[in-house]
């Protein structure tokens, strides 16, 4: 007889570590600090109806991890330039830059992706920092020799 798949969810309240406002993992003794651990959770970072969540396959059963975020789960941590501008999220998938979905909030950078919202990492930032310009408090990017004004949000506390 067949052995049957079975899912192991584990509510977000119940999880034992979550992701700070720049996309770094927490667990209750302090910033995770092994490379290939915070890979592999950045990679197995998945959304559905109920939220995001950690998820992988082990033989026939499906774990998630559903996992609390201080500001998005979502975060661009590099930047590719070449025809276009590619932004390279910390899932590791690839995204095109579309400028006129970038907007400020409290200080930080992102953009609007439909149903999701990414946030600007610091080093994706500092990556992306090169097409900015500043006019009269005012924030722009240059892409391909077109320049669209990002717009500053009222700040809202969004939180999960």
């Amino acid at each position: 007889m067949a052995e049957k798949s079975r899912a192991i969810v584990i509510e977000k309240d119940k999880a034992v570590f979550w992701l700070d406002e720049n996309g770094c993992w927490h667990n209750e003794t302090g910033k995770f600090r092994h490379p290939k651990i915070i890979q592999h959770f950045h990679a197995c970072i998945k959304r559905d109806r109920q939220g995001y969540y950690l998820g992988q396959k082990n033989g026939k059963i499906t774990e998630k991890v559903y996992f609390p975020y201080e500001d998005q789960a979502l975060f661009v941590f590099n930047v590719i330039f070449q025809n276009d501008v590619t932004l390279v999220l910390n899932t590791k998938k690839q995204v095109k830059l579309k400028p006129r979905k970038l907007f400020i909030k409290n200080d930080c950078l992102y953009m609007n992706m439909g149903e999701e919202i990414i946030k600007f990492a610091e080093q994706g930032l500092m990556k992306i920092a090169r097409l900015l310009e500043e006019e009269n408090d005012r924030l722009f990017i240059r892409v391909k020799k077109r320049r669209y004004q990002i717009p500053a949000i009222d700040d809202v506390s969004a939180s999960s």
